[in-house]
């Protein structure tokens, strides 16, 4: 794995880890749970781009790097509805008037838990 790669790879295991930890609590913050989610996905995303020498652009639309990631992890296709959920939590969740409810916290858990688990899989089979 490239030092870039893994650099991105350790920035996503820190939001899953986070994101994780909001579940674990009595009183988990759904809005952190969504955004750290989707961070956790768009950073493996572009582990994924780095590593296959995938110049991409500044964003976070998941489904934008997803369709540069699909000549190479086909797979993705079919996580793309969850991706399109992740992305509505990348920058509004963070501002006020915006508040995620449970059941937005658990499917962007959802979708981000499946998209981490193939692409953690497709990375450590290269390495």
């Amino acid at each position: 794995m490239k030092p870039m790669t893994q650099e991105w790879t350790e920035k996503a295991e820190g939001d899953y880890k986070v994101a994780t930890a909001q579940w674990h609590t009595n009183d988990p913050v759904y809005d952190a749970i969504c955004f750290h989610a989707q961070q956790c996905v768009e950073r493996y995303l572009k582990a994924w781009l780095v590593e296959r020498d995938v110049d991409f652009p500044k964003t976070h639309d998941l489904e934008a790097l997803a369709k540069l990631c699909l000549p190479s992890l086909p797979e993705l296709a079919l996580l793309m509805d969850g991706l399109r959920f992740l992305t509505s939590f990348a920058v509004e969740i963070r501002y006020p008037s915006t508040f995620a409810q449970r059941q937005d916290a658990e499917g962007c858990w959802q979708a981000a838990l499946q998209a981490r688990r193939l692409i953690r899989e497709k990375l450590d089979a290269r390495t």
